[in-house]
């Protein structure tokens, strides 16, 4: 019985190792897909993790732990984006808009921001996966459950709705 116990002491740590290491970069995946929301972000971390934590016991089956959390990061970003109550944001004033400390350049961060929140969510994920986190069209068509031609066509017609929203303003930004 002592096995049993030290087994699953054994699996809580590395968990928590896992974890760890792996919180920021997911939650810098989810601050892009919520449009800087960071909130949301939270809470999609969390579930992630939650997710996590049950499959851990299991995990030797899967060869890239990493890669299997983003992509339940996604899927449930996704999930969450489908449900009507998604879009509700009860608010008792409006925050505060002063740029956080740290940010290069607040200007383009909200601009962008702003332009990735117009987007569709499966479009919004194509791009964060694609372009932040810099995966292969096959690996972004296994992480959303679709063709690679359907990831081929959602980022081509999502860069051009970011191009359009952008306009000349990131002719702007590019050149600070």
């Amino acid at each position: 019985m002592g096995t049993r116990v030290g087994t699953r002491s054994s699996r809580a740590d590395a968990f928590l190792e896992f974890a760890a290491g792996r919180t920021g970069h997911l939650y810098r995946s989810a601050c892009l897909l919520t449009s800087g929301d960071t909130h949301l972000a939270e809470d999609l971390v969390q579930d992630t993790l939650g997710r996590m934590y049950a499959l851990w016991g299991r995990m030797s089956r899967i060869d890239n732990p990493a890669a299997y959390a983003q992509t339940v990061l996604v899927r449930t970003f996704l999930t969450q984006r489908r449900r009507r109550s998604a879009t509700e944001r009860p608010l008792g004033e409006l925050p505060d808009t002063a740029a956080a400390a740290g940010d290069d350049d607040p200007a383009l961060r909200v601009a962008l921001l702003g332009a990735l929140s117009r987007l569709a969510p499966k479009d919004r994920a194509v791009v964060v996966l694609r372009y932040w986190e810099d995966r292969s069209i096959e690996e972004t068509a296994d992480a959303l459950q679709v063709s690679s031609a359907a990831v081929r066509t959602r980022s081509v017609r999502a860069l051009a709705k970011l191009r359009e929203q952008l306009g000349g303003s990131i002719a702007e930004f590019s050149a600070r």
